[in-house]
């Protein structure tokens, strides 16, 4: 069985959902901790050919809670995120079929982040067919005092899992001889760079979900793009 953990992102990019496909169990942290210069609630799409960034505004918290302890903001209008998204595409080429699960996600009434984030996550692969089994890191009963590529190892044992896959940026985070003395095969997942149209104009890799989904039929993403992967070893 092939396992993956990782943080809840706000409609990530492609390679997130490639690491979904090519595992049989999908683990999202929710008692990690929130950090604010990373992605967890923000992200990229396109705006008159340039990047722009898009987030959902945090209720205000100490810097030491839990993403499942954080909050969505009171004010936060998301009626005026789904304009900003419909404003940047609604000429794109699949945009009638892409935002209605756009605005499912972004309607999803819960303020906790945690479950906000990972509803839509579900809504993105509920759409492109990823039928991954998915599981909440709090749930799973370890030892959850432990840190980094320990915890990482017990929830492996915990699931079963005899193949951990985790994102290339993870490479000198962990060890093949530890994972091996487990039992436990480590790979790393490798995404290649796919382009395609963005009305015409010059390619602006890495956006969201939002901008693939919105350019691209479901039969394109399954058949060029989520196995558009190498899974290799450090």
């Amino acid at each position: 069985m092939k396992l993956a953990i990782m943080q809840p992102y706000f409609f990530p990019y492609i390679g997130y959902f490639q690491l979904i496909s090519a595992v049989d169990k999908f683990i999202v942290y929710d008692n990690i901790k929130y950090t604010k210069k990373g992605w967890i609630n923000r992200n990229r799409m396109l705006r008159d050919g340039r990047d722009a960034t898009f987030s959902l505004p945090l209720k205000a918290a100490p810097d030491s809670l839990d993403v499942y302890e954080r909050s969505l903001s009171p004010d936060f209008d998301r009626n005026k995120l789904l304009n900003q998204i419909q404003g940047a595409y609604r000429r794109a080429p699949f945009y009638s079929s892409a935002f209605p699960v756009i605005e499912q996600a972004i309607g999803f009434p819960d303020n906790n982040l945690f479950f906000y984030i990972f509803s839509s996550i579900r809504e993105i692969c509920g759409y492109l067919g990823i039928r991954t089994d998915f599981a909440v890191s709090s749930e799973i009963a370890i030892n959850h005092d432990l840190k980094a590529q320990e915890k990482v190892l017990a929830l492996c044992e915990k699931a079963g899992a005899e193949v951990y896959v985790n994102a290339i940026g993870g490479m000198e985070l962990y060890s093949q001889d530890a994972f091996a003395a487990r039992g436990i095969e480590l790979k790393f997942i490798k995404s290649k760079s796919v382009e395609y149209s963005q009305f015409g104009a010059d390619f602006v890799p890495w956006l969201s979900i939002v901008d693939v989904i919105m350019f691209n039929s479901v039969e394109e993403i399954q058949r060029n793009m989520l196995g558009a992967y190498e899974l290799i070893q450090s």
